[in-house]
């Protein structure tokens, strides 16, 4: 009935798998997870040992291929009419995590469904609070204003669909960095008509990177959504920052925003690396260093 697929990179899955396992069996249902480990060179003993544990799989990529890629091959592997994607430094919230998907598979037969994201409440280091604060206020919303906007607040963590539907829209196999993969996956499954269902069985997401690490794979994402834009897979329509630009680029105030990111980068940054980084600045940060992208 239920295939978990979770892509692995540098992180110990190992207890989110026993968790899903120990809940698996508890349910009594046909399942298998598959988690996919795109070349990591931390954590290999640790995952290894997701292979002792029943109908489970473990494999390790020869090279890294991207999270999108690192899912497909999951997918096509997978046996179960229903596949949960769930990212590897995840963790369910609910013991009662499995059964309550399970439940939505029985009642509403959906084709696809978001759980949620929540992040737990003792705040991190100081090194690591931009990441913290931008989850709280921009991924941890609860399901009673997710459940209204459709498309608009999931993430391809904690997603569950049916495997016919993504296997036939997958994930853009040209996407081989981190950033975007799932704003793209998405927007073509709401232009398919695929209806989402938004739920209450959040998982929290429990590993943050340093501030520093943050902006900087923020700017590798922004090159990627560049990309997209170039290229017609993403349009206003799928993304409030694009949406801005492109109102920006009708006034022709890019290169200005631009010139402006460029003389203030190092004083936003400041903030965003200290113990009160601003979600408005970051917001600003992203605008200007897309524009400066698309500018050049």
């Amino acid at each position: 009935m239920l295939s978990i697929l979770i892509p692995i990179y540098n992180y110990n899955a190992y207890p989110l798998v026993l968790e899903l396992h120990q809940q698996c069996v508890e349910c009594d249902v046909n399942f298998e997870i598959l988690c996919q480990d795109d070349a990591s060179t931390d954590f290999i003993l640790e995952n290894q040992k997701i292979n002792k544990l029943t109908n489970t799989h473990y494999h390790n990529n020869a090279y890294n291929q991207g999270r999108g890629i690192n899912i497909n091959l999951l997918a096509s592997k997978a046996q179960f009419e229903y596949l949960l994607i769930m990212d590897c430094d995840t963790f369910p919230k609910d013991s009662n995590f499995i059964r309550n998907y399970l439940e939505i598979i029985q009642q509403e037969k959906p084709d696809l469904v978001f759980g949620g994201i929540e992040y737990q409440t003792n705040k991190p280091q100081k090194e690591q609070l931009l990441r913290y604060v931008y989850g709280i206020k921009r991924e941890s919303v609860p399901n009673s204003q997710r459940k209204n906007n459709g498309y608009k607040n999931a993430l391809t963590s904690n997603l569950l669909i049916r495997r016919s539907v993504f296997l036939k829209y997958p994930f853009d196999n040209s996407i081989t960095t981190y950033g975007y993969e799932d704003l793209w996956f998405l927007a073509v499954l709401k232009s398919k008509g695929i209806k989402i269902l938004h739920i209450d069985n959040p998982t929290y997401h429990l590993n943050l990177e340093t501030s520093s690490q943050f902006l900087n794979k923020t700017k590798i994402a922004l090159n990627n959504l560049a990309l997209l834009v170039a290229a017609n897979k993403i349009t206003e329509e799928n993304s409030r920052l694009v949406s801005t630009y492109k109102m920006v680029q009708k006034i022709r105030l890019t290169a200005l925003l631009s010139f402006l990111f460029k003389k203030s980068e190092n004083s936003i940054s400041q903030n965003l690396l200290s113990e009160q980084p601003s979600i408005f600045l970051f917001d600003l940060f992203k605008l200007g260093y897309f524009c400066t992208i698309r500018n050049n």
